[in-house]
């Protein structure tokens, strides 16, 4: 099984993408719009990106994620390690672009059987897969299935998932990272404000979409985040 190296004890920065809400906000196409920030996110040393583009084909899924692999390689020498790109869901589209894993959701194939097929299909087993866990419970089946990361939240109240206030939210990801022993990626209305928080509570990193798409400038954002130590 393929590790996380993370010598400096540095958080892990994962940038979510969602080209239907970024192509609002300027006048690019939806496609072109989600490459350039995944491409600036890589060049400002974004650790992964994960690829959530829920309602493309199989094909179009796999074109975006050839077009992301590219524009990230462009930067693949400007800091310590590339940027690993991620899809959501989609295995197989994952397995034949030979990206850097697969992150996988309530619905998804279950992670045992995620973790059989990637075995069997990628020699050096540098291949992550996540899941997206919401109780104790959860994480630690995703542990015993395989799992190398887990995402937990949403940790903060949001518009869309109004769950559970900031103290409870940081109460369950602190309980989360304290019953595994895999990496706990905290994700739901992170903010820069509050992001030291997330690390504080025992989290190895935090995953956005709108914390690095709505950031004018991702590099010094990236900065910024990278103080805050684990």
């Amino acid at each position: 099984m393929c590790h996380l190296s993370n010598p400096h004890r540095k958080p892990i920065l994962c940038y979510v993408t969602d080209r239907q809400t970024l192509s609002k906000a300027n006048e690019l196409d939806a496609r072109e719009a989600l490459l350039q920030k995944s491409e600036e996110a890589a060049a400002a040393g974004v650790d992964w990106i994960q690829i959530r583009e829920k309602d493309l084909s199989g094909k179009d899924c796999a074109e975006l994620m050839r077009a992301a692999l590219q524009r990230a390689a462009k930067h693949s020498t400007s800091k310590e390690g590339p940027t690993r790109i991620l899809v959501n869901d989609r295995l197989d589209v994952a397995l034949s672009q030979s990206v850097g894993g697969v992150h996988l959701g309530e619905n998804s194939l279950p992670v045992e059987e995620a973790r059989r097929l990637a075995d069997s299909r990628i020699r050096d087993k540098d291949f992550l897969i996540g899941v997206s866990c919401h109780s104790v419970e959860a994480a630690r089946a995703a542990a015993r299935g395989g799992a190398n990361y887990i995402f937990f939240g949403p940790v903060f109240a949001t518009p869309s998932k109004a769950a559970y206030g900031a103290p409870q939210g940081l109460a369950r990801l602190a309980e989360v990272c304290r019953a595994v022993s895999l990496p706990v990626v905290a994700i739901g209305g992170v903010t820069l404000g509050n992001a030291a928080s997330c690390l504080s509570a025992g989290a190895s990193g935090i995953a956005a979409i709108r914390l690095f798409q709505d950031s004018l400038v991702v590099k010094s954002l990236v900065k910024n985040l990278r103080r805050m130590a684990v």
